[in-house]
């Protein structure tokens, strides 16, 4: 039996951007498990040219905007995103993208990449940790392959529980949304051009998690 061909495709570059906040090593792992060439750094240059950035998040929000601004990553995640440079934000990394968190009374602002606020989830439970479903747009790129049943890995207090993007000019895609309740609903997930995000942890969420980030990998 003849052993299938291989692809000689070099693997795409993705930088798993290090600002001191986010479980880096699980997501290079997961990364390249899907088949990325995976560097994790905050080099600027680096950055900038990977084919894919990831933005990782764990903790406040406060904290993480702090962190993310003094390496400049606010400013390649816009530059990136300005050229049409794909962005995945996970966690925190993808409530940053928002254009204001409230934690404790105190706001920050955000990336404000999307209008939204990023809130205290009104649930019976907090925090909402463990696995759920979601509902994803049938036509997602996202979440391609994934099962309607399938569970992902949620961890977080604050979610942002209300979208309010609109997109008038019918030569623009609208934006994708997938949600998730505990309690409520919130938005679990976004696919805006080159900006994705999810609130869940794809790198912790087994083979349903393994499945997006290889969708993710194929549009770079």
């Amino acid at each position: 039996m003849t052993e299938p061909a291989r692809s000689t495709r070099p693997a795409k570059k993705v930088v798993v951007f290090d600002y001191g906040f986010g479980n880096v090593r699980s997501a290079e792992r997961a990364l390249a498990r899907a088949g990325a060439d995976v560097e994790i750094t905050r080099d600027f240059d680096r950055a900038m040219n990977a084919d894919g950035l990831l933005v990782p998040g764990v903790g406040a929000f406060s904290a993480c905007m702090r962190g993310l601004r003094d390496v400049r990553g606010e400013w390649i995640i816009g530059r990136r995103l300005s050229g049409g440079r794909p962005v995945l934000g996970i966690c925190v990394g993808m409530q940053i993208l928002f254009e204001r968190g409230i934690e404790h009374g105190v706001e920050t602002e955000g990336l404000d990449e999307w209008p939204g606020t990023v809130e205290p989830l009104n649930a019976p439970i907090v925090p909402h940790m463990g696995w759920n479903t979601v509902e994803a747009p049938q036509d997602s790129q996202l979440f391609a392959g994934v099962g309607a049943d399938e569970r992902f890995y949620f961890v977080h207090s604050y979610a942002v529980r209300t979208w309010g993007l609109e997109v008038t000019n019918p030569a623009i895609r609208a934006p994708r949304v997938t949600w998730s309740t505990h309690g409520e609903p919130f938005v679990a997930a976004v696919e805006n051009g080159a900006l994705w995000a999810t609130q869940f942890h794809p790198e912790k969420s087994g083979d349903a998690g393994a499945q997006l980030l290889t969708n993710w990998i194929g549009t770079l």
